[in-house]
């Protein structure tokens, strides 16, 4: 195995795994150790400019960091549920304990007479208009509806996002010159394009969600509901109640938000039914628990069949008992058991199975190639459409992910905006940057102290269910206090202060073998890989972690380490008597729009935050 090249940005990039597995790649370490300080506003502004909107993710994100989190895998001797390091609730903490964060946003240079258009105003186009505007592009986003947001504010329930929130946080954008044309819905690509924008932007989303149709569909129709539709609906004060008996179809978020909506609007007995298995839901384990929490049961395997109904009033629905079975490369089917039908009396049901993107309003010869599935076809990595200056973003690109997916989309789609309106390849993209810092300050000084805690992971207060289930507008989290965050803070492993080995200044003394408290150091003689992995002092099994190989040393061995369960602890660092180990503080700041034309300015934005 060859010695490891930690020249390349990504290798000290992926053991930091929590921000490896975010999209929009948010340091998040160095914003927790800012909370664990009381430094709230600059965890805030960290967090604000890679992901834009920290309050309404603190409280909505699909926290795809929380799984890779080393905590969780290291933890598994000390606890009997091993849970990561609360990553998105700390970052809400910063968005609700941080000072005011106005001035501290960037200066727009002069306008520089290029103009561009967003389509919607959800996270991706908000994303787009953030990192556009500062650069001196005039910007103007439209929305068919009166405030920003998108589904963001449509579509996800106050009682897990305030308005509030969400406008304080879309203010900050606009607070940049950004112009919103609010209620302005875009009804004609072409006619856009004929108003000479240079640049057009699409963030529509994905706004139409999949039907069912099954027997008695439409004799039932007006007690049957479209999930997204439903909720915005609901959002918009259209609808105030429900039945007393609801069903929810579907196993996404979209089926959680509408089942523990319609329990707070009147529904008395609401369930949700499911096609897949429990595990195999793709709504969220936390989404999942918390409906279960306020009482809404999950009933799994049962494929709706039909709807119900006595002259045009719904009754019920029947469903069809399945089991799954997997072909011997892992696919499944769902095969009946043989049982007999079940029937589920209800009032109302939420259909709430899929969505996906419509475009009636792009005119199919204006030079916007599609594919078969109906979305654009976009260039690879630049989210550039057929039409050079058209970009697609977010939901509206690659169809339903995520608000972190959606804004980590924008970021990519400014930058090959920015290129292109420079008269760059919009597929040359600037590199990430990236330092080391090392934290000795003198011969026998730190400025690197870990000893994480060895808590389990707090949980979050919330409202009591009094409360909370009466109205649809009580927030029903929280949020840490500062002192629970700190505690909390106090799990989190630093695993972005890297240890930095010189083979040249190793002595084999063993030391640092010796100290290490997760026996992931080895002296050991060359070998491939997977042989390497085996006979190491603790084997590395996890392969989706790197393990770093040294250049040969003097006595013709090499040093291994597995990044997997280091905990980052610096104690080879402390122990080494020459100084061959070192703690490295590793920072990356991924390209934004500007990195490749005019550096300066967004070298001084991430200063400022």
């Amino acid at each position: 195995m060859q010695a490891t090249d930690t020249q390349d940005p990504a290798y000290f990039h992926k053991v930091v795994d929590c921000q490896w597995a975010c999209p929009a790649h948010t340091p998040v370490p160095e914003y927790i150790r800012m909370i664990a300080q009381g430094r709230y506003g600059d965890a805030y502004m960290v967090n604000w400019v890679s992901n834009v909107f920290p309050g309404i993710l603190g409280r909505t994100c699909d926290r795809p960091c929380e799984p890779a989190c080393r905590r969780g895998r290291v933890e598994e001797a000390n606890a009997e549920k091993p849970e990561p390091v609360a990553i998105c609730r700390l970052k809400r903490v910063a968005a609700d304990l941080k000072d005011d964060v106005v001035a501290r946003m960037p200066r727009p240079l002069p306008s520089n007479g290029k103009r561009i258009a967003c389509v919607g105003a959800g996270p991706a186009s908000l994303t787009v208009a953030r990192d556009l505007a500062p650069l001196g592009y005039q910007v103007t986003v439209f929305d068919g509806e009166r405030k920003a947001g998108g589904f963001m504010h449509q579509q996800i329930p106050r009682f897990r996002l305030p308005e509030s929130v969400i406008d304080e946080e879309t203010g900050y954008v606009f607070a940049l010159g950004v112009e919103f044309k609010s209620g302005q819905r875009i009804d004609s690509m072409k006619a856009l394009m004929a108003e000479g924008y240079d640049a057009i932007f699409v963030g529509s989303g994905a706004p139409r969600g999949r039907d069912l149709d099954i027997p008695g569909r439409q004799e039932a129709a007006k007690h049957i509901h479209i999930g997204i539709d439903w909720l915005a609906s609901v959002s918009f004060g259209h609808v105030t109640q429900v039945g007393k008996r609801v069903i929810v179809l579907g196993g996404g978020n979209t089926a959680m938000d509408c089942c523990r909506s319609a329990r707070r609007m009147g529904g008395e007995d609401v369930k949700v039914i499911v096609r897949s298995g429990f595990d195999e839901m793709k709504a969220s384990p936390w989404e999942k628990e918390d409906a279960q929490h306020e009482g809404i049961p999950i009933i799994n395997m049962h494929v709706p069949k039909a709807f119900v109904h006595e002259g045009g009033k719904l009754t019920g629905m029947t469903f069809e008992v399945v089991r799954a079975e997997y072909d011997d490369k892992g696919r499944r089917s769902l095969v009946p058991t043989g049982e007999p039908d079940v029937l589920f009396g209800c009032d109302e049901v939420l259909i709430a199975v899929g969505q996906e993107n419509a475009f009636p309003w792009i005119e199919r010869d204006c030079g916007i190639e599609f594919d078969k599935w109906g979305l654009p076809v976009l260039k690879e990595g630049t989210f550039q459409s057929s039409v050079p200056n058209v970009f697609f973003g977010g939901d509206a690109a690659y169809g339903p992910k995520n608000i972190i997916t959606a804004v980590a989309q924008g970021h990519e789609a400014a930058v090959s905006i920015d290129l292109a309106l420079n008269g760059q390849d919009v597929t040359a993209k600037p590199p990430p940057r990236t330092n080391l810092m090392s934290q000795k300050m003198g011969i026998h000084e730190w400025g690197y102290d870990n000893d994480p805690s060895n808590d389990l992971r707090y949980k979050v207060p919330w409202a009591k269910a009094e409360k909370a289930l009466a109205s649809i507008q009580v927030e029903v989290e929280l949020g840490f206090d500062a002192r629970t965050a700190f505690k909390e803070a106090g799990r989190c492993l630093n695993c972005d202060v890297q240890t930095v080995f010189a083979p040249k200044l190793c002595i084999e003394c063993d030391g640092c073998v010796d100290i290490c408290p997760m026996d992931c150091i080895t002296f050991t003689a060359p070998g491939t890989e997977a042989e390497l992995r085996q006979r190491l002092n603790a084997p590395a099994e996890n392969l989706d972690q790197d393990i770093f190989v040294s250049q040969m040393l003097q006595t013709g061995r090499i040093l291994v380490k597995d990044e997997d369960v280091c905990l980052h602890c610096g104690l080879c660092a402390e122990r080494c008597p020459t100084g061959a180990w070192d703690m490295q503080k590793f920072l990356l700041n991924t390209a934004k729009a500007g990195d490749a034309i005019n550096p300066v300015v967004v070298c001084a934005e991430r200063t400022a935050a």
